[in-house]
């Protein structure tokens, strides 16, 4: 299997192509802020052809590039419903202005085909099996990919910004709740095998195995205790 990935943008957005190999199908995950170059030096790089974008979430510095990969290689965006409407209104989904000189370079809206993703739901992509697992907290609409144990290949994990290394998204935007990320934190996380490697929106790639010694929330949601006042969260 083919997973290449490059921080994206003004956030370092983690942007991932998987395939099963150089020189077949692929799938674009989170092609955020300034992405679109990124995508095709590693489509040319290693021959690919793109059947479909994932989102992770909403959040603009995931979905920035949705509008011009999908146009260039007429393929559909999959993204859960409730975080729909961040593609078109991305003011809206932080609170805030993002800023006029950065939203000037933006292609905001939808692509032409968008599909919806939902909890439990298998996606069968590029010759790749994708299961969906419904996450909110940072968003209410976020979602994780799980892609199964292959051959020697371990596990690997898709967790946008629900878990990173270290550190968990933010829940202070929009849409975010403690409560939602820790539920998801728990129901999402902590049935995985340690051995599940976690490709993360932002940051470094870890494992579950790690996560769960070493990261505070993770630890804190497997004694069940649920507090973590003060330690720190990442993402935008």
């Amino acid at each position: 299997m083919l997973i290449a990935g490059f921080p994206a943008g003004a956030w370092g957005t983690n942007c991932y192509l998987v395939a099963p190999a150089a020189g077949e199908e692929c799938v674009i995950i989170d092609p955020g802020h300034q992405a679109a170059e990124g995508v095709e030096e590693t489509i040319r790089k290693h021959r690919l052809k793109p059947v479909a974008v994932v989102l992770t979430h909403g959040h603009i510095d995931h979905v920035a590039s949705v509008v011009p990969v999908c146009g260039a290689h007429d393929v559909p965006a999959w993204i859960h419903p409730e975080d729909r409407y961040m593609m078109s209104d991305p003011e809206k989904a932080l609170g805030r202005s993002i800023g006029m000189p950065l939203m000037g370079e933006l292609t905001v809206g939808e692509p032409d085909d968008v599909r919806e993703l939902a909890d439990g739901a298998r996606l069968s992509l590029a010759g790749l099996d994708f299961s969906v697992s419904h996450a909110p907290g940072h968003t209410k609409g976020s979602v994780a990919f799980r892609m199964p144990e292959a051959a020697d290949v371990p596990s690997v994990f898709f967790s946008g910004d629900l878990l990173f290394a270290g550190s968990i998204g933010r829940t202070d935007l929009p849409g975010g709740d403690m409560d939602d990320m820790l539920a998801s934190l728990a129901r999402v996380c902590l049935p995985l095998d340690d051995s599940t490697v976690v490709l993360s929106g932002h940051g470094p790639q870890t494992t579950i195995g790690r996560e769960r010694a070493t990261n505070p929330y993770l630890r804190e949601v497997a004694a069940g205790l649920g507090s973590t006042q003060g330690a720190p969260r990442r993402g935008m």
